[in-house]
């Protein structure tokens, strides 16, 4: 390992170099610095990860900071104007950064090296803050030497080396009586939720982990499915009034034991075991507990036992899914508060269990038992993930998203790791309240999250978010490498497909490749509604008006049938084309529709669907005036972007007023798409 210390020494140099080149461009980030290496991004953030243990993003601004540091030393511009010439446009931002990096600001930098540069004979403690100063400013070759070092040099099998990823797998029960599974499940999920509650891990979701409660698979292949570096392996059984549990801690790569204990306890002593089996864990993969979740882990959820097994049989239930099991959890939730009418977390899984008892169904039955449950789950404990998830879901079941999106990220404040609360931010940002940027980095939490689940089906219902999320964002071939997992996961996935097709095109502009994976879907079933929708799209787009006819008219027969509203978009295209084969009337019904559907629209798209309507009257002016509206919005799709290829803009496709602000529309994505990418980058999610 050390002979390739020189090697990984010239890469970093190498980057350095290319990085300084590029020292005053605000834009020169990790695509154009993996274009200059002729390396891919992947390629790029896993090298310089492994060398530096660094994101490629922190190792460019730090050779910003560094150059940043000696301009400040050795010339006399300011710090605004040293700033712009390291390649920050915000000063203040640049100052943040510096401070973060170097523990003082740029102000002081001068005042502290010629401070720490004096010699003083008397204070050897001085001179040793002079060394560490002259150390902390040697230049970034040094500082990524010396990491490299520590990093080959660390043994293997240290703990603190690696990253402080962890699956819970299912607790074994070792008592003949099957009645006391519930409980040996209970434990598990209370250690994976007290775990859950500490932000310095990854904690690997429940479903992902459930699927290998009978695999015969060994560690080292879960571990690569799971992409965790720790196992926590367990088996208990209730003796009279004692648990016995038997605990270890598996270092997955290489299936080494790292530590194991035996809990003999009283039943009345369940919370102070769930509690002690957390925080030894962490401990030992030592993971750092703050203040405020020691709190949260050692907070018991009710005083009653006998409230607390009920919620126990309740919660086995419910893990099981389906209506039925839905509805006895809830029995055994409510009894449970029958006997302590504080119970907290009963409440507040009340509230998701009516949650979903009412998403299954039509008519919604449950809104007033999920306001009165939330409330009282939030009243008897405010600091519960599971009771700030309990009241945004009452305000999804009013459809009300904005007012429950705040509870969820509190939810992810309290519980840093709960699938639950990312994948609701994940799916209301997404369709909502749109917003790009969130819903790709919810969507990447969710999938670092929630691996290896159950069934293919989920699994590949997983990876089509993500790919929707990235492509939403400008992130093409990251899209459609995680579309294609989703097909490979479940080839029946029609939105997968559909999405792919959408994919291609974005990258391709090739529509007769989309309508050929289209064409491919709709024989497999011809009453897919996104599927028929689309090749009516692609239709219109060739002018082939009476073919793209032949696919709406089972699209809107359906959707009438279904009383669906949705896709309400492509009534204006529907529209158009009943409008070019001379069928005025039924054109004029379609248009009003999306009139009234676009002055309605409370998104952040309603100026771009009015534009679309004043393009199809030749309304230049109008149209234009409302892209300039949209423009000053953020976070907006990719698909914006290629509105300018529809035949519907063609008149006016070459004006000037026109082309500038699709300019600007288009420099505002890719400028926020820019950003997102860094920000997922730092965070570690892309």
């Amino acid at each position: 390992m050390p002979d390739n210390q020189p090697l990984a020494n010239d890469f970093i140099s190498q980057i350095t170099a290319i990085v300084e080149k590029n020292l005053s461009n605000e834009q020169f980030g990790v695509a154009e610095l993996a274009h200059e290496l002729n390396m891919s991004r992947s390629n790029l953030l896993r090298r310089v990860q492994k060398l530096t243990q660094l994101s490629v993003s922190q190792l460019i601004r730090q050779v910003r900071l560094k150059r940043s540091m000696d301009l400040l030393q050795e010339s006399s511009l300011n710090i605004s104007e040293i700033a712009y010439q390291v390649g920050f446009s915000s000063t203040s931002y640049f100052i943040k950064c510096f401070r973060e990096h170097y523990g003082y600001p740029p102000g002081s930098a001068n005042k502290i090296i010629t401070e720490e540069n004096i010699p003083d004979p008397i204070a050897p403690s001085k001179r040793k803050r002079h060394v560490m100063m002259v150390m902390v400013s040697v230049g970034l070759l040094t500082l990524l030497a010396i990491a490299l070092f520590k990093y080959v040099q660390k043994k293997p099998h240290e703990t603190g080396s690696l990253e402080k990823s962890i699956a819970v797998l299912p607790f074994k029960n070792d008592s003949n009586d099957s009645t006391n599974i519930y409980l040996i499940n209970g434990l598990m999920e209370s250690t994976l939720s007290n775990l859950q509650k500490i932000k310095d891990l990854k904690v690997i979701s429940r479903t992902s982990s459930e699927k290998y409660r009978n695999t015969f698979k060994s560690v080292p292949e879960m571990a690569e499915e799971l992409h965790v570096n720790y196992f926590v392996e367990g088996s208990g059984q209730k003796i009279g009034s004692r648990i016995l549990l038997n605990v270890q801690l598996i270092e997955a790569p290489n299936d080494r034991h790292l530590w194991s204990r035996q809990y003999r306890r009283e039943v009345t002593d369940i919370f102070q075991l769930q509690q002690e089996v957390a925080k030894d864990i962490a401990k030992e993969i030592q993971a750092i507990i703050t203040r405020e979740e020691r709190s949260r882990i050692e907070k018991n959820p009710t005083e009653n036992l006998q409230a607390y097994d009920l919620f126990l049989k309740g919660n086995d239930l419910m893990n099981k899914g389906g209506l039925e099991n839905l509805e006895k959890a809830l029995k055994h939730y409510k009894k449970a508060i029958e006997y302590d009418s504080e119970f907290a977390l009963a409440y507040a899984v009340s509230t998701i269990a009516y949650y979903y008892l009412d998403l299954f169904q039509e008519k919604k039955s449950y809104a007033a038992e999920m306001g009165v449950y939330a409330d009282k789950a939030i009243l008897y404990d405010p600091l519960l993930a599971e009771s700030m998830i309990a009241k945004a879901l009452f305000y999804a079941h009013r459809k009300e998203y904005k007012s429950a999106v705040p509870y969820l990220e509190k939810a992810l404040e309290y519980k840093p790791n709960s699938i639950l609360a990312i994948h609701f931010l994940s799916d209301f940002y997404n369709h909502a309240i749109p917003n790009t940027t969130k819903y790709l980095e919810y969507a990447l939490q969710g999938t670092r999250l929630d691996v290896g689940v159950q069934d293919s089906a989920t699994a590949s219902l997983n990876y089509l978010h993500l790919s929707n999320a990235l492509i939403q964002t400008g992130f093409v071939e990251e899209s459609l490498h995680y579309i294609d997992q989703s097909i490979a996961y479940n080839s029946n996935n029609s939105y997968a497909s559909w999405v792919k097709a959408a994919v291609l095109f974005a990258r391709d502009g090739n529509v007769n490749q989309t309508k050929q994976i289209l064409l491919r879907e709709i024989e497999k079933d011809s009453t897919r509604l996104h599927i028929l929708q689309e090749l009516g799209n692609v239709c219109y787009y060739q002018g082939d008006y009476q073919e793209a006819l032949r696919y709406y008219t089972p699209f809107i027969a359906l959707r009438k049938a279904y009383q669906l509203d949705i896709f309400n978009n492509v009534d204006l295209t529907i529209g158009i084309v009943l409008s070019k084969l001379n069928r005025q009337e039924e054109s004029n019904r379609f248009i009003v529709r999306f009139k009234h559907f676009a002055e309605n629209d409370s998104s952040i798209y309603k100026h771009i669907h009015l534009a679309m309507y004043y393009a199809y009257l030749g309304d230049t002016q109008k149209t234009i005036d409302h892209m300039v509206l949209f423009s000053k919005e953020d976070n907006y799709q990719y698909w914006i972007l290629l509105w300018e290829k529809d035949p519907l803009v063609a008149p006016f496709r070459n004006r000037p007023a026109f082309k500038e602000v699709m300019h600007t529309i288009k420099s505002k994505f890719w400028k926020q798409h820019r950003q997102t990418r860094d920000l997922l980058e730092e965070k570690g999610l892309l």
